[in-house]
């Protein structure tokens, strides 16, 4: 549990440091709001792109990881849905929960799995990325519409293809899987660029995660925090690893699988919500709590996966 603990607190610690350089104005605030941008532009899919460009692929440990973790998400997503349903949650409440049980923050996981699994965590962690991240925000995209506007909604294939086209993160993830097909080797310059990139990605995007945390949020209604940590730490995490062993999926796999439904749900979740209509203040709780509670969580979920499989971390 200490060396879990102690391989994950790095990551956390930076979160905290984000969060007081915000509050104490360093740089700027300025500096922060465009430090998203070149996040979401440039180093995240620097680092994506080359990951998957160079990693080794098969089509069995593709099909295995896409099952696993597609369990993982439809659990958690039918969790929300349930919920809300039985609950009679406002449906912008309802929406937010629904975010909070099935969305995760892919900067704190790909963290996580290079931190405890080194390059083939990471490896791994980016192969996963590419599978989720498209269906995610296809389902969650859609049902936000559906559960706000209605089944007639006309313009949510529209929305939902537009978020796709212009997503940078799948559209790095697509070049870097053709350049893998193609079997191209080693491109000087570009790959080297993008290892430089790819090296700021992760601390200098998991400062951004704390500066955009909101302790006031805190104080918004318990029920959908509540909700959303049962869905997305419980739920998500434990369907993963229920299937992982029905599937025969060797342990490291399986605990960087884990790790996606273990950690937080999306930062940017609170920016959809308010966007598209839902409860912004909710989502900036579930968001808030849920990374706090996570460095709690997150190892003992770590600890007791890796009990079960019979390896040691």
């Amino acid at each position: 549990m200490i060396d879990i603990f102690l391989a994950i607190a790095p990551i956390f610690l930076l979160i905290v440091i984000g969060h007081g350089l915000r509050r104490g104005g360093i740089p700027s605030f300025e500096f922060w709001n465009l430090n998203d941008k070149l996040v979401y532009w440039v180093l995240f899919p620097a680092l994506l792109f080359y990951k998957m460009a160079t990693m080794e692929l098969s089509g069995e440990m593709l099909g295995s990881f896409a099952i696993v973790i597609y369990a993982g998400f439809t659990a958690a997503l039918v969790f929300s849905l349930l919920a809300g349903r039985l609950l009679s949650l406002d449906k912008p409440v309802w929406t937010s929960v629904l975010q909070g049980c099935a969305r995760h923050n892919t900067f704190i996981a790909l963290a996580v799995a290079e931190e405890l699994f080194g390059g083939e965590g990471l490896a791994l962690a980016t192969l996963i990325t590419a599978l989720l991240i498209p269906v995610t925000n296809v389902s969650v995209v859609s049902l936000i519409i559906v559960l706000l506007r209605g089944l007639g909604s006309g313009g949510v294939v529209v929305v939902v293809l537009r978020d796709l086209v212009r997503n940078p993160i799948l559209i790095a993830v697509f070049f870097g899987l053709l350049l893998n097909l193609a079997n191209v080797g080693h491109v000087p310059i570009l790959y080297d660029v993008c290892i430089l990139l790819g090296g700021a990605a992760l601390p200098i995007v998991l400062m951004g995660v704390g500066a955009n945390i909101r302790i006031r949020a805190m104080a918004a209604s318990a029920i959908p925090t509540l909700l959303s940590l049962v869905g997305k730490m419980i739920v998500f995490p434990l369907v993963i690893g229920l299937v992982a062993t029905l599937m025969g999926l060797d342990a490291t796999a399986t605990l960087v699988a884990i790790v996606f439904g273990a950690v937080p749900t999306a930062a940017s979740a609170y920016t959809l919500a308010r966007q598209m209509g839902g409860d912004a203040p909710a989502m900036a709780a579930i968001v808030t709590i849920q990374t706090a509670v996570s460095f709690i969580t997150l190892p003992i979920t770590l600890l007791l996966a890796s009990q079960w499989l019979g390896v040691g971390l």
